[in-house]
């Protein structure tokens, strides 16, 4: 653990509340970046790095410093978005893929990156909730097996075999939009 990071959950749990500021400036944007990954939208996003460094700060006597403090702060936020999924799966929101059809295949390479990423987060949305994790852990916080693991508390024999099914639901679910070709995806 990083020296400031110690000094200031130290001065923190003595009362300190200025210290808990100067923890949240630090780790505030990686926070975000993970949360974004939840949900796109920027009111939501925010309430949910809210959350997590709620629960961080609640939880602050809890953390035991045998990781970087950021770890353990990424998986407040992995447990805080992976709920905020479940409670959207009972609301039921998700971006309709059909809002898409207007790409025309000949125009892959001029796809505007905003729409691009739209497209692959309602394709996302279409996944179990643990499945969806998995991925946007491994690929876009770029997460080992063994630390979605640990994040998650399951056994990197689980994350293995979740990645393994959740790749291919997520290139049946492509391919039965017609967003296989659409996009120039390869078999």
């Amino acid at each position: 653990m990083e020296s400031a990071d110690r000094k200031d959950i130290a001065a923190c749990l003595n009362g300190d509340k200025n210290s808990y500021a100067n923890l949240v400036r630090r780790y505030e944007k990686q926070i975000t970046k993970l949360m974004w990954r939840f949900s796109r939208d920027p009111r939501v996003c925010e309430e949910l790095v809210q959350e997590v460094f709620v629960e961080a700060y609640l939880s602050l006597s809890s953390y035991r410093g045998e990781a970087p403090f950021l770890h353990w702060m990424r998986r407040i936020g992995s447990r805080v978005g992976y709920r905020f999924w479940k409670q959207q799966a009972k609301a039921k929101s998700t971006v309709p893929l059909a809002d898409f059809d207007a790409i025309e295949t000949e125009a892959v390479d001029k796809v505007d990156p905003s729409v691009a990423a739209e497209i692959l987060h309602s394709l996302l949305a279409q996944l179990p909730r643990a499945d969806r994790l998995v991925l946007m852990l491994m690929y876009f916080e770029k997460c080992s097996t063994k630390q979605i693991a640990e994040q998650m508390g399951w056994s990197r024999a689980v994350v293995k075999m979740r990645a393994f099914r959740a790749r291919r639901k997520l290139k049946t679910i492509a391919e039965r939009e017609n967003l296989w070709e659409k996009l120039g995806w390869i078999h």
